[in-house]
């Protein structure tokens, strides 16, 4: 679940790319216990109406990426594959101190584990990862089984910079 802030910044994304929370979704990958992830899979076809998906995941570029690349593999169909993403993304209750980030702040990547595994009883440690760049907080990786019960990620790691600005909601 990328940051909003910070998901309009990341390469993939369009111009017109305007999220409408504070967290949204990049996409749900299927993926191997090394880390490794199948992708490209089939030529099949995306979702009737993609834009459907606006109010977790606000650009269209990113949409047909994320099913090319990775739905495509789920062997779940647009429809379902789509469902799912939703579902997992619906599971992940986002801290009250996300709620109105009004401005820069700092945090240790430990420190918004903390606060997300608070906010979520039900998932066992591990199963978050916080993701960086350039000394900014980009997103929180959660995993899950096919079944899209919460597990430990296996092959990938949290940031490990000791301090992260957290960019304010526009």
């Amino acid at each position: 679940m990328p940051w909003g802030p910070e998901f309009c910044n990341i390469a993939e994304t369009s111009a017109q790319c305007n999220p409408p929370r504070s967290f949204v979704v990049h996409g749900l990958w299927p993926q191997n216990n090394d880390g490794s992830y199948p992708v490209f899979c089939s030529n099949e076809k995306g979702p009737a109406n993609p834009r459907d998906n606006f109010d977790i995941t606000p650009d269209i570029q990113l949409l047909g990426h994320e099913w090319a690349k990775h739905g495509t593999c789920s062997a779940q169909g647009p429809q379902r594959f789509f469902q799912m993403e939703r579902q997992a993304f619906a599971s992940i209750h986002i801290p009250s101190a996300f709620d109105h980030v009004d401005r820069e702040m700092s945090m240790r990547p430990d420190d918004i584990l903390d606060l997300f595994y608070q906010a979520n009883p039900q998932l066992p440690r591990g199963s978050l990862v916080v993701s960086c760049s350039e000394g900014h907080f980009t997103a929180i990786e959660a995993c899950f089984t096919t079944g899209l019960a919460p597990m430990r990620c296996r092959g990938l790691h949290s940031c490990e910079q000791s301090s992260l600005k957290v960019e304010p909601v526009h």
